[in-house]
């Protein structure tokens, strides 16, 4: 009896370890703190644990496992399984995808970055360059377009961004440098001191990092319809890992990501909705800039840029214009199935 007893014992011990070591935790760095702009990876997070019955987690760390420029090359050690980062941090990692952060590239909202976005990552040109940092790419953290917070006199002439000091990664930065700004690339955690040391007169972020990073506590003013472009920032797995998941973990991951993006959208709208309360409350100044400022500062800055892209991607191989014409193409079928 004494035997049966500890054979029994022994035998729901096996399982209980074998039940543990059958269980998936994946680490997933980000960077800041819990914002709008990582609502999508916390929701996946839930919903894969949700759908495994707690058998597949992630373990979300903000700054912990890996500086935000350096997650790509964490992901392609396989010293993380997932990680969020946006490709002016590292544009020749990334070539493929800074077609999304050319200027004045006409996105109107959110679904629309989504879309873009996504028929980008699907090219086989994208997949290919990102498997080279082992690197797969999920979705994207889709964001408005960017916009200026300053201090002092509003900026509302194309004349006054001469000698600005503005912190703009990607062809947001380059938009600003056509028209005579001195773009500097400090990371969205370094902006507010920037700001604070004067560093740069004025920031270029989405809403949810004006608040997040604290510029909006700096500012005097915010350009409200300059809208020169975003920036795109990827969530991406580590392939080794991916390819390691057992078939029902896949499934709940891949299953999971057009939920965790429309939890994203869902939310940002609220921001976006709150946005001038905010403004107000802060007493920072709503700058509507003329159409035709704007539109001088298209003429200086998207056509130049975009041709002088897609000239560089091709000398490298790359397939620059056809990636151009497929967001131009999705943006348009986007539009006629809405």
């Amino acid at each position: 009896m004494k035997n049966i007893l500890g054979l029994t014992a022994l035998a729901t011990l096996t399982c209980a370890f074998a039940a543990e070591a059958m269980a998936t935790e994946w680490n997933v760095s980000v960077w800041g703190k819990r914002r709008a702009f990582t609502e999508h990876v916390e929701k996946l997070a839930e919903l894969v644990s949700e759908k495994t019955d707690g058998e597949f987690t992630m373990n979300i760390s903000y700054g912990g496992l890996s500086k935000n420029r350096e997650n790509l090359d964490g992901i392609s050690i396989g010293a993380f399984e997932m990680a969020q980062f946006c490709a002016g941090y590292h544009r020749d990692k990334n070539r493929v995808i800074t077609v999304l952060e050319l200027p004045f590239l006409g996105v109107a909202n959110l679904e629309e970055e989504v879309a873009v976005s996504s028929a980008v990552y699907n090219h086989p040109a994208a997949t290919d360059e990102m498997a080279q940092w082992n690197a797969k790419l999920l979705m994207t953290s889709p964001m408005p377009q960017y916009n200026l917070v300053g201090t002092g006199t509003p900026r509302d002439e194309l004349a006054e961004f001469e000698g600005m000091r503005v912190r703009a990664t990607g062809g947001i930065g380059e938009a600003f440098k056509a028209v005579g700004a001195v773009p500097t690339s400090v990371t969205s955690s370094e902006a507010y001191q920037a700001m604070e040391s004067g560093v740069v007169d004025t920031v270029a972020f989405a809403q949810h990092a004006h608040l997040s990073f604290g510029t909006i506590n700096r500012a005097e003013w915010w350009t409200a319809n300059l809208n020169p472009g975003t920036v795109n920032c990827p969530v991406v797995v580590n392939i080794d890992a991916y390819e390691s998941l057992s078939d029902a973990e896949r499934e709940a991951l891949d299953s999971s990501v057009p939920e965790a993006l429309d939890h994203y959208l869902s939310n940002y709208g609220q921001l976006l909705k709150k946005w001038d309360e905010v403004l107000e409350e802060k007493g920072v100044e709503k700058v509507e800039l003329s159409d035709e400022v704007i539109a001088e500062f298209r003429a200086k800055a998207a056509d130049p840029i975009r041709e002088n892209w897609i000239a560089e991607m091709e000398s490298q191989g790359l397939p620059g214009q056809e990636l151009y014409d497929l967001v131009v193409k999705t943006l348009a079928d986007h539009r006629g199935g809405s």
